[in-house]
């Protein structure tokens, strides 16, 4: 397919994604993260050249509120509209994934939260990495995406895709000197380095502490996450009123 036609089927897809409700749309290509996606998805996953990234962007009333850590309204607040974000992003990948098949080539849909119960806390697939080569945001200190439009405060999911898509290009990592989501963090599980693709998580994150910090909220106030990183950016905190 020509530059023109990569193009044409780029829009395409984009305006089919505002229909499905998706805030945030970009094309990955996964060359440069081949071996980390096998190793984490297996071959067939690892297959695929290309992903699309799909984001959802959160409210922003009940992201804010989550500073009020032992409320249960604001953490069963929070809890809802996390599960209506990610059912809206598997129907979204779904359809995506099916306007792709039509076109004549293959796509796998992930769905927006597929751990994988391997001990590591690892998903099938990285939204965050697809989201972060398709030039929709930088992997933060919190190891979430930021995006420059709504910080941390979405939800990703993504279709893999051998479609011949025009590819976005990653942004330059912008936390600079910030550390709040380190400062926060009631579980200190994240370490305040930088991102870098040749270095593992647990550099950034120990991910046993956030998860043990998790399961001992979960006795308390039900199935809910912390929160605290993703309400206290600066970047999703600036997004309001825009």
């Amino acid at each position: 397919m020509s530059k023109s036609g990569c193009l044409y089927l780029n829009d395409e897809l984009e305006k089919y994604s505002k229909t499905l409700g998706i805030d945030l749309f970009g094309v990955a290509d996964l060359s440069s993260a081949e071996n980390f996606v096998t190793r984490q998805g297996g071959e067939h996953v690892g297959g695929f050249p290309r992903a699309i990234s799909l984001g959802i962007r959160l409210i922003d009333d009940v992201i804010d509120q989550l500073i009020s850590h032992q409320d249960h309204v604001a953490i069963a607040s929070y809890r809802g509209v996390y599960d209506a974000a990610n059912q809206a992003l598997d129907r979204a990948s779904l359809m995506m994934a099916k306007k792709v098949q039509d076109q004549g080539y293959n796509a796998y849909p992930i769905p927006a939260s597929s751990m994988l119960k391997n001990g590591n806390f690892e998903a099938v697939f990285s939204h965050k990495v697809a989201a972060n080569l398709s030039g929709l945001g930088w992997i933060g200190k919190n190891c979430l995406l930021i995006t420059p439009q709504y910080g941390p405060r979405v939800r990703l999911a993504s279709v893999l895709t051998d479609a011949p898509l025009q590819t976005g290009t990653p942004l330059t990592n912008r936390c600079g000197k910030c550390t709040q989501c380190v400062d926060i963090c009631p579980s200190r599980a994240i370490t305040g380095v930088a991102f870098s693709p040749d270095e593992p998580r647990n550099v950034r994150l120990n991910a046993q502490r956030c998860d043990d910090y998790t399961t001992e909220r979960m006795e308390v106030f039900g199935n809910a996450n912390c929160g605290l990183c993703v309400h206290i950016c600066p970047y999703g905190r600036n997004s309001r009123g825009k």
